[in-house]
């Protein structure tokens, strides 16, 4: 049978493939003679890391490095999150230990924990059932990879042929342990988690939504599908030198107020591999200086690959001075703080030049350094056009696609009439850092007619485009619907207007596009005007209630102008005024907009620091804070991270990348958001089919995909779930009491219960279809015209799923999704439908089933609701039994099974199944009520059944001598058993000797003492792993 011991036998089979050590179970037990550590408290093994320090830092004084292995050895730290930080910085940094010398002189070496040049130096170990005790918690992680004694992979493994065991599950179980042996995550680098199909990778602090596929082994082709995703993990992550490389290079802590752990995706692992072999390459060939161009779609962490490409820079390239370029201030603000949250990777703090002078100045350091400037400080400059000919300069342009960085000449009249011409900011950035290295990252394609970028960057060094990250969930797609609210514009006219908008969204400076726009007032004056924007409020209200109904979250509004901004804002809330509030702590909308003094006085309540924007900021990315829309014009439609973001208004016009990048905000992954919303009020499809039309055909697939799309699926799914109601006249419900309409939703189980097998289940599977659905397009007319139907059907969902289903718990998100998705209020006020509320039955308890309850379950009218309740019960009664009582738990679980299977067939009728299940319910209460009234304590009872199966025991010993035996396997031998026999074969071996003894002493039978000793130790296992649980 194939089950987590198989899953487990395969994994540990892969790393051995990769040269690890397999250390069975035995040999991490603290009784064994030579065991690798000393107690179950232990999570590292101190003489393998002792004897690994020594091999690896041969030169260094012994007492140093018995200080740095007390230093690894003895966390300071209660939280092992700050412990795991310290540990990161002695992975990169190593461990510097101060000593005085035999002539008392004082001096500093360092200590290495792993030997990255010579792999084989390392001690590679993998283990499974590795024991763990800490405050009263025995806890037993399924696989453990252990580098120089110490625990760095953490394997968390579920039943492929389960299909309860979901990666949440998983999830779960790690969180349990972290929760419960915290050490055990003082020196981890990677959590895998599984549910025998599907794999992912995380860390010690990342959410679920965190933790990802990876699905490549040796960086150039994505595993064939065919392949184990936990083997693609362990060949892709844990070869050796690979492995080494990504825990130095490709992981680190980022310094928010909680600390948060990053661990490389696959795509930036490889990426930034690439980029810095090319790096090498384009400083050995000063001939041509063009590194490449790194295209990562927007949302799959492009600027934390900026800061790995940094990082491994640093040190490959003997520190050379890396310079950071952004073509707008806001952009290098946000960029400028990530690095800097970085600074445990980058091994120093990243500085801003303030102006060109300032930019020259730190370029004169002769090298290190991280530099961050715009590319508006690269103007022409006749006197001084060189910054530095230093050659160990590299330059990271951020969004490099963008027209700023052209080649493009320009000619432009003086103030004094003359005749200039100029040049794109690429040519006078290369004229000022004639020898530096160029590479570019960008989050969308490069224009097939844009010759300037590769020019200056050169060709593509890797492509993760939008198709890629929304099948690896890195993102989501992003769906698009038309709302226009009317703009009346000659076209002639609106399309020269565009056209020079579009050129606006590229400027730097926010006054700069203040003023090119006041040149181009007539179109904004038309979509601000009071009656249009009346329009646009009521729009944007309506549409965004229909949206919180269908799916929780967050939504953006984007204006043409800061002006029309606070036009809108006041529209709004006067419309609704509970939304406003003066108090930046409060309210449900604001407005986020740059400005000054000079502005007018209504203009200053939005306008705010940084600072302030900052809460404003922290407030909308927390999912759990009432602010819930904000009004933006030029702010935060770049490098702006919100996942709960699912709605964005455009009332804009936008051209190009720009059009891309702005709606991308809304492709963030969260919870159980299917896709981002774009809300078109003004016109910009050209726009973005333009802009697509440079994307592959399957990410134009997954961008702006017209909402109509989401609707067809909805009307699909509707017509198959109204196929599978056939013959039950749900349509009554709507005119029905409530207290009819409890009744019509029990009616409308026990007919799915009645019908074909599984036919419930294919009822849930198509209702979670179409929730998906609707949740894209709950704001179409047609949509809303099915809302009723899908608010009935989704209460039926929940009733068989809360009820019939068994033993089958909601996770979390499906719960809160179930609850947020309410689309029909008026029809399931309290959340999920109980049957036993609702058919006047009282909640039982699982333990007894009285035959109170059991009369009442028969004379139920719905036979076939009786049936499956019943059965639903039993399962999670034997289900239970089973963790105390092998024996009957076996007998109970049998007659079960077989009773259920001749139902499901059809080979007898629903009241006849339901007497079969209250006499087998009845029988399960004897044998309660036989616990209560034995002499014997729980365990001592299960054992007394493990021995009393074999008839002929019983009649040749008796009842008596064989409780004699059952109490005495309880008090000799089960309340002295080590906590790991289980995974021991010694242990386990020496157990079986003294139950053997034990059963040879009272004389049981010799012919039935093997299968008698087996089932012994079966219920044993039992026992210790309820403990365990």
């Amino acid at each position: 049978m194939f089950n987590e011991s198989s899953i487990e036998e395969a994994v540990i089979e892969w790393f051995k493939e990769l040269g690890y050590t397999y250390i069975d179970p035995e040999k991490t037990s603290p009784e064994e003679k030579n065991s690798l550590r000393n107690n179950y408290e232990e999570v590292i093994f101190k003489e393998r890391l002792k004897d690994s320090l020594f091999r690896i830092n041969r030169k260094v004084p012994s007492k140093v490095i018995e200080t740095a292995f007390k230093k690894i050895s003895f966390p300071e730290s209660p939280d092992f999150v700050i412990n795991n930080k310290k540990f990161q910085n002695m992975i990169t940094d190593g461990i510097d230990i101060e000593y005085r010398t035999e002539k008392g002189q004082l001096r500093t070496e360092k200590v290495w924990v792993f030997d990255h040049e010579n792999i084989n130096k390392n001690d590679w170990i993998v283990t499974n059932q590795f024991t763990v005790v800490e405050d009263r918690n025995t806890r037993r992680p399924d696989v453990l990879v252990f580098v120089n004694g110490l625990p760095l992979g953490l394997f968390e493994l579920k039943n492929i042929s389960d299909e309860k065991k979901t990666l949440t599950k998983s999830y779960n179980q790690i969180k349990n342990y972290k929760n419960e042996i915290p050490s055990l995550f003082n020196f981890n680098q990677v959590i895998s988690i599984n549910d025998g199909y599907k794999c992912k990778v995380g860390t010690i602090s990342s959410n679920q939504e965190r933790f990802m596929p990876w699905k490549t082994i040796d960086g150039e082709n994505i595993a064939p599908k065919g392949m184990p995703e936990v083997e693609v993990v362990i060949k892709g992550i844990f070869k050796k030198t690979r492995f080494l490389e990504i825990i130095k290079y490709f992981s680190f802590f980022q310094n928010h107020k909680n600390l948060n752990k990053i661990l490389a995706a696959y795509h930036q692992y490889h990426a930034v591999k690439k980029a810095v072999a090319r790096t090498h390459l384009a400083i050995q060939n000063q001939a041509d200086n063009r590194i490449g161009i790194v295209w990562h779609t927007t949302g799959s962490g492009k600027s934390i690959s900026m800061v790995f490409y940094a990082g491994k820079l640093v040190l490959s390239l003997n520190n050379p001075t890396i310079v950071i370029i952004t073509d707008r201030n806001d952009l290098d603000k946000q960029l400028f703080e990530t690095f800097s949250k970085s600074k445990g990777l980058l091994r120093q703090n990243p500085k801003q030049a303030k102006s060109r002078e300032h930019l020259k100045k730190l370029l004169s350091v002769t090298s290190g350094g991280i530099i961050f400037t715009t590319i508006q400080k690269f103007e022409k400059n006749e006197n001084d056009p060189v910054l530095t000919d230093r050659e160990n300069v590299v330059v990271i342009a951020d969004e490099a696609h963008r027209s700023q960085y052209g080649f493009d000449a320009e000619v432009k009249e003086k103030n004094n009439g003359e005749i200039d011409l100029v040049y794109g900011y690429a040519k006078y950035m290369r004229d000022a850092l004639p020898n530096a290295s160029f590479i570019g990252f960008t989050g969308t394609p490069i224009e097939k007619k844009d010759k300037s970028t590769p020019a200056i960057f050169g060709d593509y060094i890797d492509i993760y485009d939008m198709t890629r990250s929304i099948k690896d969930e890195m993102t989501v797609p992003i769906y698009y619907e038309s709302r226009i609210i009317d703009v009346r514009l000659p076209k002639e006219e609106k399309r020269k207007i565009d056209k020079k908008i579009g050129e606006l969204s590229s400027e730097n400076n926010i006054y700069e596009v203040e003023k090119y726009k006041n040149k181009y007032s007539r179109l904004e004056a038309v979509v601000g005007a009071d009656n249009r924007l009346e329009k646009v409020a009521n729009e944007v209200i309506e549409h965004f209630k229909k949206r919180q109904e269908a799916i929780k979250g967050k939504a953006m509004i984007v204006t043409i102008s800061r002006e029309v901004g606070v036009k809108l804002y006041n529209k709004i809330t006067s419309i609704k005024p509970e939304w406003h509030s003066e108090s930046d702590e409060e309210g449900q909308i604001k407005l986020v907009m740059s400005g000054s003094a000079e502005d007018p006085e209504d203009w200053q309540i939005h306008i705010r620091n940084k600072s302030k924007r900052k809460k404003i900021e922290k407030r909308f990315k927390d999912p759990e804070d009432n602010l819930k829309m904000v009004i933006v014009c030029d702010m935060w439609l770049t490098g702006f991270d919100v996942p709960p973001l699912h709605t964005m208004y455009v009332d804009k016009p936008l051209k190009g990348h720009n059009v891309i990048q702005a709606i991308s905000r809304v492709n963030r992954v969260y919870k159980d958001k299917p896709g981002g919303l774009v809300v078109d009020l003004i016109g910009i499809a050209d726009s973005l089919k333009k802009a697509l039309s440079e994307y592959t055909e399957s990410d134009r697939k997954n961008t702006g995909i017209d909402n109509q799309e989401a609707l067809n699926e909805l009307i699909k799914e509707y017509e198959i779930v109204k196929g599978i109601l056939h013959g039950f006249d749900y349509k009554r419900f709507f005119e029905e009491s409530s207290q009819n309409q409890l009744k019509i939703i029990t009616e409308a189980v026990e007919f799915l219960l009645s019908g074909e097998e599984n036919e419930e289940k294919r009822f849930i599977k198509h209702v979670m279809k179409m929730q998906r659905a609707f949740a894209l397009c709950s704001t179409l007319d047609k949509a809303q015209k099915i809302n009723k139907e899908l608010g009935f059907f989704k209460a039926v969902k929940s009733a068989l799923k809360k009820n019939i289903s068994p033993e089958e718990e909601l996770e979390d998100k499906e719960i809160e999704g179930a609850i947020n998705q309410m689309v029909s209020k008026s029809i399931v006020t309290d959340g999920v439908i109980d049957i036993f509320k609702d058919s006047k039955l009282n909640t039982p308890d699982l333990s007894i089933l009285s035959d109170e309850f059991l009369e009442d379950v028969k004379k139920l009218q719905q036979k076939n609701i009786a049936a499956r309740t019943l059965e639903r019960l039993l399962k999670v009664r034997v289900r239970e039994m089973g963790k105390t009582n092998l024996i009957k738990s076996r007998k109970f679980s049998k007659m079960l099974e077989d009773t259920i299977e001749r139902y499901n067939n059809r080979q007898i009728e629903t009241k006849q199944v339901i007497e079969e299940l209250i006499k087998l319910a009845k029988e399960m209460k004897k044998e309660h009520e036989r616990n209560k009234d034995s002499d014997l304590s729980e365990e001592e009872l299960a054992f007394y059944d493990a021995l009393s199966q074999n008839e002929s025991a019983k009649e040749i010993l008796g009842d008596e001598t064989l409780k004699k035996i059952a109490t005495e396997l309880k008090k000799e031998i089960i309340e002295n058993l080590p906590l790991d026999w289980v995974s021991r074969k010694s242990k386990r071996a020496k157990v079986r000797i003294q139950v053997k003894r034990l059963l040879r002493k009272y004389d049981y039978p010799p012919d039935k003492q093997e299968e008698a000793v087996e089932t012994v130790l079966e219920q044993t296992e039992l026992m210790c792993k309820k403990e365990v649980e």
